[in-house]
């Protein structure tokens, strides 16, 4: 009842640039705040930003020196601008909404297969 597809994952090197796009759609989407989490390998997933559907925006780790998340409502999709590109920045990067129409579901995440980063010379 709701997907999120993410693209645009890749190779980049260090100091470079990649911009992440995720697409949500189905009968039960409606877009109240969406986010992007990061998950590299042996370690546990984390929180990059978040986004509202009014665009109020969260940057838990001060990530916005260098990333930027943004959305555009009417194509239902959320965006993330990533430069100056570590290594440390290489995981699968997920795409998360969060369902904010009250009823049953209130509160559920749904997330997207995820698109994988890698920064590396």
């Amino acid at each position: 009842q709701v997907q999120l597809v993410e693209s645009g994952g890749g190779l980049v090197q260090p100091g470079g640039s990649l911009k992440l796009s995720c697409a949500g759609s189905g009968t039960n989407f409606k877009f109240y705040s969406m986010a992007w989490y990061r998950q590299a390998p042996g370690k546990q997933r984390e929180l990059v930003a978040a986004i509202s559907s009014r665009n109020y925006t969260n940057y838990p780790g001060s990530m916005k020196d260098r990333f930027t998340i943004s959305e555009y409502k009417i194509t239902n999709t959320v965006h993330l601008q990533m430069n100056s590109l570590k290594p440390e920045d290489t995981a699968v990067y997920y795409c998360n909404d969060q369902d904010g129409e009250p009823g049953p579901n209130y509160g559920v995440n749904y997330w997207g297969k995820g698109t994988l980063v890698t920064v590396s010379s």
